[in-house]
């Protein structure tokens, strides 16, 4: 097949847009259209908090409309209605009801996490500096801070409240900084033993963050500096980069009153590969299969399953047990579905609940390991996902994946309608399983589920790498989920 050449992706700080999905002239999705718009996504998108503020954008300018937590929804909630919900910023649920939905008929739901292994500040993020340096109190979150971090071009990221002295609000600001301004550097291997670890990640893998040797000349200055007043928030943090931080946002570096930032790698994700056949990213997991879940709700018309509620979730927390109040084992994705249930019920109570779980079906979609060529002896047989063929099923004896026979004959009837080819993964029996969102979401609500996760390489490093057309090979997937799961869900209809 030939391929697309692609132009370099170039960072930009407008909202994310949708691919647009074009479709052959079979109606299915042309998974070569979303390689490049994803590579844009991520790029844009380097934080937790300004992935799911692009998507609530883009789901804007596809007519959802967004609802508040703290309101009543019963009188909002209309069939052939569009619908998202946030929570911490971090975690979004949208949904569509179908214009025949029934209240106790199924919904269809695919699923995943939005975090991703980082480095945030701590709540004091500046040190003494040291021998010259500037440094940054940084704390791992998951994985972050791994062996993969060492000598990256590190930026800074997230969301900040700010007071408005005016009407006394709290606003919430998303702030990414346009040039890496952190590095954690490596001790050099003439040293010998101490360069080879293992390395002490509080005091090791500290990030400096600038130059200071004002010390060699003149006594340091412990006071804030740069108008920073003593006692607020900022003076806790750096002083430049409070200055800087506040800069970016033209806010009075007084008036924030906390913020959440992390470190990212600043290098782009970018197409490549003789013939651009990967994708090199950092953050893939899993910001891929979200991104592709969300394509595909977009891309499924209305016309398709129009009994039942299509959603897509996207959950804060996973990497680090999903135990928060915006992670896959709060109420969040149960309060949307009860929600949806009641507004559409005459005399809504749990048995009608029942009847919508026992009707649904989730597809708990996390990214899974796809094949090394050079670490082959480490993968079972028949169960090693290569990249740019498709989506790949997940399965664990021991539960650790939510998939089933009834599951996956389910998917594969869907693979089979959408024109997609499902893969296999399961960890050999002398290796250890991750986890995913999967077992624990549909055990707390009870309703059927698989865990299906787009294949990438180098999981957890802070850069990794799946196929250009993985992205669309995710779309294309879902969509047909989303858009043939009422007709295939009645062939299975015993279980």
């Amino acid at each position: 097949m030939a391929r697309k050449t692609f132009a370099t992706p170039q960072h930009s700080n407008m909202a994310y847009r949708s691919a647009a999905p074009s479709t052959a002239d079979n109606g299915s999705i042309k998974p070569e259209d979303y390689s490049q718009p994803y590579c844009d996504f991520m790029a844009d998108n380097p934080t937790i908090f300004h992935a799911v503020n692009a998507f609530a954008k883009q789901l804007e300018q596809h007519g959802y409309e967004h609802l508040p937590e703290r309101d009543v929804w019963t009188g909002k909630l209309k069939r052939g209605g569009k619908y998202y919900v946030t929570r911490n910023s971090s975690s979004l649920i949208a949904f569509a009801i179908g214009s025949e939905y029934q209240s106790g008929n199924g919904h269809a739901i695919v699923a995943g996490h939005v975090d991703a292994l980082t480095a945030k500040l701590k709540p004091v993020s500046k040190l003494p500096n040291k021998a010259g340096y500037q440094q940054l109190a940084v704390a791992p979150y998951a994985g972050g801070l791994g062996k993969t971090w060492w000598d990256r071009d590190l930026s800074i990221g997230g969301r900040v409240l700010v007071r408005d002295e005016n009407t006394g609000k709290v606003e919430s600001k998303l702030v990414k900084l346009g040039w890496p301004i952190a590095r954690i550097p490596t001790l050099a291997e003439h040293f010998g033993a101490p360069s080879q670890g293992p390395f002490n990640q509080e005091t090791q893998m500290v990030p400096i963050i600038g130059i200071d040797n004002s010390d060699l000349f003149e006594k340091q200055q412990d006071a804030p500096a740069n108008g920073i007043k003593a006692g607020t928030f900022a003076a806790s943090q750096s002083p430049k980069l409070a200055t800087v931080i506040s800069k970016e946002l033209g806010v009075d570096p007084n008036h924030i009153l906390n913020w959440e930032l992390e470190l990212y790698d600043s290098q782009h994700a970018q197409l490549g590969g003789l013939d651009k056949d990967f994708i090199f990213a950092g953050r893939i997991d899993d910001k891929l299969c979200c991104y592709a879940a969300q394509e595909a709700l977009l891309a499924s018309p209305d016309s398709a399953s129009p009994g039942v509620v299509k959603i897509v979730g996207m959950f804060d927390d996973e990497e680090i047990g999903s135990l928060l109040r915006q992670g896959a084992r709060s109420n969040l994705l149960s309060s949307v579905m009860e929600r949806i249930t009641e507004a559409f019920a005459a005399n809504y109570g749990p048995n009608v609940l029942a009847q919508t779980v026992a009707n649904s079906f989730l597809v708990s979609s996390d990214v899974c390991h796809a094949v090394n060529p050079n670490f082959l002896g480490v993968y079972l047989e028949n169960h090693a996902p290569r990249l740019n063929v498709g989506v790949a099923v997940s399965t664990d004896s021991n539960g650790h994946m939510t998939t089933d026979s009834v599951s996956h004959a389910l998917l594969s009837r869907v693979a089979e309608r959408s024109g997609s080819t499902l893969q296999l993964f399961q960890i050999r029996n002398d290796s250890r399983s991750g986890g995913t969102i999967g077992p624990m979401t549909s055990a707390r609500i009870g309703m059927r589920s698989i865990d299906a996760g787009i294949p990438q390489l180098s999981m957890h490093s802070i850069r990794a790498t799946t196929g250009s057309l993985d992205p669309g090979l995710g779309v294309k997937l879902f969509k047909g989920f989303f858009d043939h799961y009422e007709e295939v869900d009645k062939e299975f209809a015993e279980f």
